[in-house]
């Protein structure tokens, strides 16, 4: 080689490669099935396959008819598990008791670590399973059950739950929870080893520019209209009958306003019973879902039993007014008047209250809109994944003295 190509070499001083992890992600829930749990679940899972690590996804065999729906292939290696209705969430499955299949599973291809998103029968057999093969465990803190009893007449249950939940994550080598005032509020009741991993949205899809001047005709509201809105689950936990009550406030002072709800559930005939001009749009997804988000004014959130809420950040990209309680993610990303408006905590008539004045100044409106997409868009999946594979790699790290090194290698 001659001095000129030589001087034609170009040196990068490139980082080394991360390393890659045999993950097994075990939930009860998953696309095409609609709700937060489902839905941040496989974006995490894709985030993680897109960073190169072996995902194996267990997850209970959803009915055909819903399996046949799109977004029901995820590009991991699934592990299908017999299911059964969720009780009160008919359209939803629950995993069985599966430790014997988990054990044989794992023991012949040895995942670096098991995340349960889900604390049902599934994940109580992966948390045993995991155990017996001494696997590095990590979790996820989801879903309020507990606070749903005073919904559903089992506040004697409340207590148990509280206690079943805790046994459960302090079990494991790491729990995540979406926002900080969930972990303070679990660590007084004595949940171990949190650490907070948010949500990300999607701000490309859940967008302004999708407003549609049709499809607000089809719901009978004209381009100065106002359009309320909700998007979720019909169902008595999510405090429906404080988005009427504001609903009629709004309608007081804005004659022409108009309500739709995006979504189904047990609520649906009560609601149309006591608000028979709303729109029912029932149960929308993708770009389609992004459209009737875009199609609103105001979000109406009342629900106070959540653990994050990906609506009010879907709402937020979307360019929504928000009103919502000071709780999960409305408490932990909207500064009121600035991005969105906030009632305290079961404060009902504050949260009307807000909504009647919001519906009175539309420049407040917009230039709250504006805020409230800027504050969406720093909310990247990507990032959410990279902490997501931080809190897999401290769980790893922490079971290394107790279970020694052994299967913890990464994915050649």
């Amino acid at each position: 080689m001659n001095t000129a190509d030589a001087d034609d070499i170009l040196v990068d001083d490139l980082p080394a490669p991360r390393h890659s992890r045999r993950l097994a992600v075990v939930t009860e829930t998953y696309p095409p099935e609609v709700n937060g749990v489902a839905m941040s679940m496989a974006r995490v899972v894709d985030g993680l396959n897109r960073r190169n690590h072996d995902v194996q996804l267990i997850r209970p065999r959803q009915p055909a008819k819903l399996a046949a729906l799109p977004g029901g292939k995820p590009a991991v290696d699934e592990v299908l598990t017999k299911g059964l209705p969720v009780p009160l969430y008919p359209n939803l499955r629950m995993g069985v008791p599966s430790k014997r299949a988990l054990v044989k599973l794992w023991s012949l291809k040895r995942p670096d670590v098991v995340h349960i998103a889900t604390e049902g029968p599934l994940g109580w057999s992966a948390l045993q399973a995991a155990q017996h093969l001494a696997l590095p465990v990590t979790s996820d803190y989801r879903t309020n059950f507990h606070a749903y009893g005073k919904h559903y007449r089992l506040g004697l249950l409340s207590k148990p739950i509280m206690g079943y939940l805790r046994k459960f994550h302090n079990r494991c080598d790491a729990t995540m929870v979406p926002t900080e005032a969930l972990r303070v509020l679990l660590a007084e009741r004595g949940f171990e080893r949190l650490s907070v991993v948010g949500r990300g949205v999607d701000a490309q899809r859940f967008d302004p520019v999708r407003r549609s001047a049709a499809m607000r005709e089809s719901w009978g509201a004209g381009p100065d209209d106002l359009v309320l809105g909700y998007v979720g689950r019909l169902a008595p936990e999510k405090n429906l009958g404080v988005v009427l009550a504001a609903y009629e406030a709004v309608k007081a002072v804005q004659p022409r306003a108009r309500l739709v709800f995006v979504g189904d559930g047990p609520m649906r005939a009560e609601l149309a019973a006591r608000a028979p001009d709303a729109v029912f749009a029932g149960q929308r997804s993708g770009d389609d879902l992004a459209a009737h988000y875009a199609g609103l004014d105001m979000f109406l959130f009342a629900s106070l039993t959540e653990t994050f809420g990906n609506v009010t950040t879907e709402a937020m990209a979307s360019g929504c007014a928000v009103v919502a309680f000071e709780s999960a993610a409305a408490g932990e990303l909207i500064r009121s008047g600035v991005n969105g408006w906030l009632a305290g905590p079961g404060r009902e008539t504050d949260f009307v209250a807000a909504a009647r004045a919001v519906a009175l100044d539309a420049d407040a409106r917009r230039a709250v809109a504006e805020a409230a997409r800027a504050t969406a868009r720093r909310l990247d999946w990507a990032d959410i994944t990279a902490r997501f594979e931080a809190v897999l790699e401290r769980g790893i790290a922490r079971a290394e003295p107790a279970f020694g090194l052994h299967g913890l290698q990464p994915v050649v």
